[in-house]
This record gives structure tokens, C-alpha cells and sequence, in this order.
């Protein structure tokens, strides 16, 4: 099959499944929300900028003819029909610019939970419908500049918010695109190249090295080591065999397999890691932030003041109409710019921050609630340890070779091997710049290792079994760590010196287990590698826990099960195995090193792979929730002044907060916001 027809296959592939799990979000919500969610968030983005921009261009004239803004600029300009100009303009304010807002608020109403949309939608609908009133004979004020400007502001707090957390998922669609678009089916002596979807339990396959396996199944000829890490979390590629299950995505080494079929589409593997992974992101969707959480109870409040305001003056015997202007004020100032921009810039300049610091925030919900995290969930491979099978000691025990003489004629048996050891001690020579030489008679020495002859020297690199079936002494200090495979290497029959390997632990992991602790935050690992790997890791650490060769739905188990006692979990890992832990988490912190999919399920992603960097998320966390906190006492503090004037609470005294009073306390609680919010650049920016 050539190349293009390989990609339109593959193509039609994930269009199919895109349609199968499309899913919009709700006014910009920065939840991942599925496959679709990536383009359509920034569809959304391009969408608030085009109205943003027209909004700007209407709101200068609305500004320009309004009476209350010319009356309070000391000049006047009043075209004949100035008010009916004002209505025309206005019109296309609020039905254009506003409707995200009023979409958003009718999204909030069916689920039961007035948030952001709701504020707004009230403040325009209530000045719009007033304004309007007065123009066709209504007594009072209009409120169009006060329209248009909440529009216009409100608009480019959502753009700046949405473009600094673009965080839709692409999480479905990575994982996916781990199988292969076709496989090659036997039949007799033929082989035919077949779309997935076509592929029947008991098929027989040809997997061909370098490839991946299309479906899950059972090797029916041939063996290899195959690249399991982003499916597992296991380290080292795993030796499969006759009758040993193969993984659906993972890759073939340098062996060609047949393999007989167990499962395809949604009963394989991969399918059910996919399933887990949309019903954690739905569980979590339903999370409120902050300013939505602030923008609920200002709605409460403006509604029941608003109404409490028009019925008391009525009680107080005032016309219908001043009554009713009270309100409106009311209602209008409830929603303060301030707040349209308090948050939204905090998370602009703090997203921008925590990058220039290796952070990458996806997820601003979850990256709010980081101050409350209380356990700490690690994936071992590529978090706490490097994700590679590496050489750790090279050691000479006979004084006639150097340790780097020990590598370098290891290195001569090594050089066309694909097991995990010998990639490790070729990746070592490559590193340390030293030549490999050439090899005559090569032998593998069944079980024990292999031998050859270099350099006119008998050269043998072999296990811990093969001395001691050989009566060779193992050197007491070669076995330093559980968590190490040690060779040992023999020339012309006399033990030179060993090399030992393992997924080395990275050096900032126990510096940031350390950081950890002093923050009362447990620490717990959990990994697919074996028992003795995962003791001897958590002991070098001293962590306060350790689960062994665990299955991906196990992560999730185990996230669940630490919510359960209470506690506020983050998960941190890099595997499409840990994909589903890191959505069912209440942080998932993904580390840059692993794959795509882990990234686009998590909601913070560490571009160094350091975990001292999570210490740092969480610093970063509690410094940006305090500024929210700070900007949000000074947005609604304005409300705090200015509703109970609005409403007449010094009537008695002469005194009732006027519109374009109201218009300039407004500013101030927005510029006093604005600079707070840039504070926060500093105090990051020093961490």
C-alpha cells in the first residue's frame, strides 16, 4: 500500500472517531472537553476577538453622543434623533456583543448554576430594556455607554482568558492515533493489508520490526522485545515470546511477530484506557472556578437588593419610575468591570509566569485548587526516575583495565543486540565518546549472556548465573541498589569488572520529596515495574507509600481511593497508562518527557520533567489564588460602596449615588485591579 493511501486510511480513521466523540464546552469552559474541544476552543477565541474588535469600533460613538458621558466631560454634542442613533447602536451592542453572554447564561440556567454568564447577562439585558424604555418615553436616564463599555470589557476578559488557558483536550484524539490505521492479515501463504475496522477476533497479523501492533492478541510465531513504556509505565522493552500477550499500540523491536487476535475496537486495551480517561474529564467538568463561584452570589445579591430596592421606594411612596431607575442602577452596577478583568488577568500574567518557570497551565480550576493538594501521587518512570534503562557504575576489579576499557570491549558484544542492557551500555559509550571496536566469532551463550573475541581477547559479558556456575566470586559491593541489573564482564576467562544498570532515579527527586513533607503533603508512587524496583526506589526516597506493578485502571483506583480518605490528590505522570489517573485526579500534572497523551489529559504539564517544579506549582498556586482573592475584594468591594448608595441608603441625607458617579468609582476599582494583577508578575517572577 503506498504512503498517500496509508494516510487517507488513517484520516477517515480519525474522522470517524472524531464525530463518534465530539463535544462542545459551554461559554468557554477550560475543562478538556474530548476530541472536537481543541478547535473548537479556538474557534471560540478567533469568535470573542471579531466581536471584541466591533464592539471597540460601535462603543467610541456610543460614548461620544451619550448625554451622561458629555454631561460629565463638560461639552456638548446632540445630533437631531441623538437618542434614537444611541438605540440603533446600542441594538447591535447587545444582541452582537452580548450574545456569548446570553447563550453562556441559558447554559448556566439549565444546569442549575448561575455563574459569570448570568451576572452579566442580567446587567446588560436589565441596562439594555431600560435604556431602550427611556427612549420611547420612559422619565429617566439611559445606561447605553454603561452597555457597552460592560460588553466590551467583558469580551476581552474572556478572550484574554481563554487564549492564556487554551486547554481543550487533544488527550482522545493522541490516543487514537497510537494504533496503526492498517494491519497485514495472513491468509495461507498470502499477506493482505486491511483497515482496523475490518480486523475479526482470531485474525492472524504480521507485526514487522519498527511497527506498531494493531490490536491486542497472542504471539503465534517468532519473539522480540517490544516498547511497552507509554502503554505500561514499564521501563525496559519487554522479551514476548510464543503464546506471551501483546498490548494493541505498543511497538515491535527489531523481530517480526505473527500474532493472533484477542481484541479489537472498543473491547482492546486501548479502547477501555480511552473510556476512562472521557468519564474522568466529564466527572470533572462539572467543577466551578473561582469567579464564577464570586459571579453567583453578586447575582443573588443584585436581584434581591435590585428588587428590594424598587419595592421599598414604592412602600416610601415615590413614583413608579424614580423606583424603577433605582433599581436599574442597581442591578447595573452589580456587575462590576473590575470583575471581568480581575481574574482574568491574574491568570494571563500568571500562566505567563509559571512557563518562563517551566509550568505550562491548561486547566485554571485545577491549577487554582493546587494550594489544597495533600497527597501526591508519582508515576516512577520518567517522574521520579530518568525513563531510562542507563548504566550507573562501571567498575574495574583487575587493575590491568580501566572502567572505561571495561565499557568500551562490553561495549564491541553489545553493538548489534536490541535487548534493553545492551541499548543501555551502547547509549553510555556513545555519551562518554569512546569507539567501539570490531568483534570476531560471536556466540550467545544460552540464558548466561554472550561472548566473542576482540581484540585477540576472549571477551564475555554475562549474568550473575553464568559465574556462578563457573565458581567465579561475585565482588561483594557490585549489588549496591535492589533497583540495579548488574553484568559482568570477563576477559580471556578472568572476571575485568561489571556494569551496573538501572532507571536512575532523577538528582532533584529527593531534594523535592524533602519540600514535600515540610508541606505536609504525603507522597505515594505507583508503577508498573516490578516489586523490588518499586521498594527499593520508595526506601532511596522515602516516600510514604509505594504500589507495585499496577495496572492503568489501578491508578485510577488508587487516585480514588486516597479521595476517599479525604485527601486532595495530584497525580503526576507521563504514560498513556497514567492518562486516566491524571483526568480522575484533582490536579494531573504531566511530565514534558512522556507522551502527548498524558499532556493533553492533564491540567498542568512540567516542561523540565523536574518534580521540584510541582513544589513550585504549588508556591505558584497559593500566590495566585491570594491576587484572585485580592482582586476580587477589591471588584465586589466597589459593589460593597456602591450598591447600598445606588439604592438610597443616604437618601435622608441628601445623597443618592448618581450613574456617572457610580461610572468613576468603576474605573478606579478597574485600574486599582489591573495594577494588582500585574504585582503578581514580580512576586512570581522573583520565586
Amino acid at each position: 500500500m503506498n504512503h498517500s493511501k496509508h494516510r487517507e486510511k488513517e484520516h477517515q480513521q480519525r474522522e470517524k472517531m472524531d464525530h463518534s466523540k465530539m463535544e462542545h464546552s459551554d461559554h468557554g469552559s477550560n475543562v478538556p472537553m474530548g476530541m472536537a474541544g481543541h478547535d473548537h476552543h479556538k474557534m471560540m477565541i478567533a469568535d470573542f476577538r471579531k466581536r471584541f474588535w466591533v464592539i471597540v469600533v460601535l462603543t467610541v460613538p456610543i460614548l461620544f453622543f451619550s448625554p451622561m458621558i458629555q454631561e460629565f466631560l463638560g461639552y456638548e454634542f446632540l445630533l437631531p434623533g441623538n437618542s434614537y442613533i444611541l438605540f440603533a447602536l446600542s441594538s447591535i451592542v447587545y444582541f452582537y456583543g452580548g450574545w456569548p453572554f446570553l447563550k453562556g447564561f441559558w447554559s448556566e440556567i439549565k444546569k442549575g448554576a448561575p455563574g459569570m454568564m448570568t451576572l452579566i447577562s442580567m446587567a446588560i439585558t436589565v441596562a439594555y430594556f431600560y435604556s431602550s424604555a427611556t427612549v420611547f418615553g420612559l422619565k429617566g436616564v439611559d445606561f447605553f455607554w454603561e452597555l457597552a463599555t460592560l460588553i466590551a470589557i467583558m469580551l476581552v476578559g474572556h478572550w484574554i482568558e481563554m487564549k492564556s488557558v487554551l486547554g481543550a483536550s487533544k488527550a482522545l484524539q493522541l490516543l487514537v492515533s497510537m494504533m496503526p490505521a492498517e494491519a497485514h492479515r495472513v491468509k495461507g501463504d498470502t499477506i493482505e493489508d486491511i483497515s482496523l475496522e475490518d480486523l475479526l477476533k482470531d485474525d492472524v497479523i504480521l507485526v514487522k520490526p519498527g511497527e506498531k501492533v494493531p490490536a491486542d492478541g497472542i504471539i503465534v510465531e517468532g519473539s522480540s522485545y517490544l516498547n511497552e513504556s507509554m502503554l505500561t509505565g514499564e521501563s525496559k522493552p519487554v522479551k514476548k515470546a510464543l503464546n506471551d500477550k501483546v498490548i494493541g499500540g505498543s511497538v515491535n523491536g527489531n523481530s517480526t511477530l505473527k500474532v493472533k487476535v484477542e481484541h479489537t475496537g472498543k473491547d482492546s486495551y486501548l479502547s477501555k484506557v480511552i473510556k476512562m480517561v472521557e468519564e474522568a474529564q466529564k466527572t470533572k467538568s462539572k467543577m466551578q472556578n473561582l469567579s464564577d463561584r464570586a459571579a453567583k452570589w453578586l447575582t443573588y445579591i443584585a436581584l434581591a437588593i435590585g428588587f428590594g430596592t424598587l419595592a421599598v421606594w414604592l412602600i416610601l411612596g415615590f413614583p413608579f419610575v424614580y423606583a424603577l431607575e433605582r433599581m436599574v442602577t442597581v442591578m447595573v452596577i452589580a456587575c462590576p468591570h473590575a470583575l471581568g478583568l480581575a481574574i482574568p488577568l491574574v491568570v494571563a500574567i500568571s500562566t505567563a509566569v509559571s512557563a518562563q518557570n517551566g509550568l505550562l497551565i491548561r486547566n485554571r480550576t485545577a491549577f487554582e485548587e493546587s494550594r489544597k493538594i495533600s497527597a501526591l501521587l508519582f508515576d516512577k518512570t520518567g517522574t521520579l526516575t530518568k525513563g531510562d534503562f542507563g548504566v550507573t557504575r562501571v567498575e574495574s576489579v583487575d587493575k590491568k583495565y580501566t572502567s572505561d576499557e571495561v565499557l568500551r570491549l562490553a561495549s564491541a558484544l553489545e553493538q548489534s543486540s536490541e535487548h534493553p542492557i545492551a541499548v543501555g551500555i551502547i547509549k553510555k559509550v556513545k555519551e562518554n565518546k569512546i569507539s567501539i571496536p570490531k568483534l570476531e566469532n560471536f556466540n550467545a551463550i544460552t540464558g548466561k549472556g554472550v561472548e566473542a573475541d576482540v581484540e585477540d581477547r576472549k571477551v564475555k559479558v554475562v549474568s550473575p548465573g553464568y559465574l556462578r556456575g563457573e565458581k567465579i566470586t561475585i565482588p561483594e559491593d557490585a549489588y549496591s541498589d535492589a533497583a540495579e541489573t548488574v553484568v559482568f564482564v570477563l576477559i580471556d576467562g578472568k572476571l575485568a569488572g561489571y556494569i551496573a544498570l538501572a532507571d536512575e532515579i532523577r538528582p532533584e527527586s529527593a531534594e523535592a520529596i524533602k519540600i514535600f513533607k515540610r508541606n505536609n503533603i504525603k507522597v505515594f508512587m505507583a508503577t508498573g515495574d516490578n516489586e523490588k524496583t518499586a521498594k527499593a526506589v520508595s526506601d532511596k526516597l522515602g516516600l510514604d507509600g509505594y504500589y507495585a506493578e499496577v495496572l492503568p485502571h489501578q491508578k485510577v483506583e488508587i487516585v480514588k481511593e486516597l479521595q476517599s480518605k479525604n485527601e486532595f490528590v495530584a497525580m503526576t505522570g507521563d504514560g498513556v497508562n497514567d492518562a486516566p489517573a491524571l483526568a480522575q485526579a484533582n490536579v494531573g500534572i504531566a511530565v514534558g518527557s512522556g507522551t502527548d497523551v498524558a499532556a493533553e489529559t492533564a491540567d498542568i504539564i512540567l516542561v523540565n520533567s523536574n518534580p521540584q517544579d510541582i513544589a513550585n506549582l504549588i508556591l505558584f498556586g497559593k500566590a495566585t489564588y491570594n491576587k484572585m482573592i485580592q482582586n476580587l475584594i477589591w471588584a465586589t468591594g466597589y459593589n460593597v460602596v456602591a450598591i447600598p448608595l445606588a439604592a438610597g441608603v443616604l437618601y435622608s441625607s441628601g445623597f443618592v449615588l448618581g450613574p456617572a458617579f457610580g461610572a468613576v468609582l468603576m474605573s478606579l476599582s478597574t485600574v486599582i485591579v489591573a495594577v494588582n494583577a500585574q504585582l503578581l508578575k514580580r512576586k512570581l517572577g522573583k520565586k
